[in-house]
């Protein structure tokens, strides 16, 4: 599933393809949309908040989520495709722009001023204009049963976290996924580092953990599987951790380095 750094960089290029242009076309392939049609209203923007987009048209949202396998393209009219058309759930186009959201998880029409209902139960946004880092504190330490990386993952807690970063967090904060939140050092300089992790990765495509950019070296521990540990050369760990069996996630850690 994309870290919120890659939800925040589509929400921009949607955006500058998007606010302020009047739509041509609008075509929405899910069943309880299919008959909304936005042609001829103006939109004003594209935003993110955590994980989700909120397209912003007249009087209403369009809410996206990409989940797993989802994605948004921006084309050029007459510019093939790179996905199949079968996979488009939301075609949004003006006079300048194609927009096509592929295989998207989530598709919802929302009044504007209902917006809260589909993503108002989230976390302080890390890269949103209204982060509270101390909101974020509080949340975590409420949540002082689960696992660290569980607790990270949650969005009602902090809201833009994927799993890579979850799991780089734990590593660079010395503590081990499993270990239960209440038993984790200073979680404001966890969620602090959170912050400064996602911010300076949001407006590129590679990610980096390491402060390098090379293939290879983008992280610490995550995938990195029965390799050394760049710091002292134990071999990583591997291993499965969720808030429920259904909500499994690959971890991995230094057990020399974190504790």
């Amino acid at each position: 599933m994309p870290e919120g750094d890659t939800v925040y960089r589509t929400a921009v290029h949607l955006d500058e393809a998007l606010a302020g242009r009047v739509l041509t076309r609008c075509d929405i392939r899910v069943p309880q949309h299919a008959a909304v049609d936005f042609t001829g209203q103006l939109v004003e923007g594209v935003v993110a908040r955590g994980k989700h987009l909120l397209t912003r048209v007249g009087a209403a949202s369009i809410h996206t989520h990409l989940k797993m396998e989802g994605s948004w393209h921006i084309y050029r009219h007459g510019t093939a495709w790179r996905r199949p058309t079968h996979q488009a759930r939301i075609i949004l186009e003006n006079a300048d722009w194609v927009t096509v959201g592929f295989d998207l998880g989530t598709v919802e029409i929302v009044p504007r001023d209902r917006e809260d209902e589909v993503v108002g139960y989230l976390g302080p946004d890390l890269l949103g204009p209204d982060w509270d880092a101390d909101e974020a504190v509080r949340r975590l330490a409420a949540d002082g049963a689960r696992e660290i990386d569980v607790a990270l993952l949650d969005q009602r807690n902090l809201a833009g976290l994927g799993n890579v970063y979850a799991n780089e967090l734990c590593f660079l904060r010395g503590v081990r996924p499993q270990r239960p939140v209440a038993e984790v050092p200073d979680l404001p300089a966890v969620v602090a580092l959170a912050k400064k992790l996602i911010t300076v990765n949001r407006d590129r495509v590679e990610r980096t953990t390491t402060g390098d950019l090379r293939p290879g070296k983008q992280v610490w521990v995550y995938g990195r599987d029965n390799k050394p540990c760049r710091r002292c050369g134990t071999r990583i760990r591997h291993g499965q951790l969720g808030a429920s069996e259904l909500a499994l996630r690959e971890t991995y850690w230094c057990p020399h380095c974190q504790t």
